[in-house]
């Protein structure tokens, strides 16, 4: 049996669908605006197929900007998306960044406080208000 939520829980799981949109349509709005720079930016760190892969992270990222606004699939966008935050944080952030640059390492900690929210969202869901009911059996 699901508790009724009361308007302030209503109105943070709103907010915080919101944040995780905004945060995730901040960033392929980025890539969108100049797919050569996010290709480079994958390059560097070593990756193949930098082109492909800076397009996959776009389309992932439309995605789940798309899954937190709606509601549909929150829990497994959630899950991927933590799981994509905790990769950032290690390809791009990660050890061997810190010895040449101490801000990377504020960057590279920044990342788990937003995969910890994601977990929490996987966790609980979309709630009740705005959101479609589609997805994981039991959760949406």
């Amino acid at each position: 049996m699901v508790e009724p939520q009361s308007a302030w829980q209503t109105a943070a799981i709103l907010i915080a669908r919101l944040i995780f949109a905004a945060m995730f349509a901040m960033a392929v709005a980025f890539k969108f605006m100049d797919m050569g720079a996010t290709a480079g930016y994958i390059a560097a760190a070593g990756f193949p197929f930098p082109l492909f892969l800076a397009w996959c992270a776009a389309i992932l990222e439309t995605l789940l900007v798309i899954a937190f606004l709606t509601g549909a699939f929150l829990t497994p966008a959630a899950l991927i998306g933590a799981v994509y935050v905790i990769f950032l944080a290690f390809a791009f952030h990660g050890p061997s960044h810190w010895a040449t640059d101490q801000a990377e390492f504020g960057a590279f900690m920044s990342h788990f406080p937003f995969a910890a929210g994601l977990l929490f969202a996987a966790v609980h869901g979309p709630g009740s208000v705005l959101a479609v009911r589609q997805g994981w059996p039991g959760r949406a």
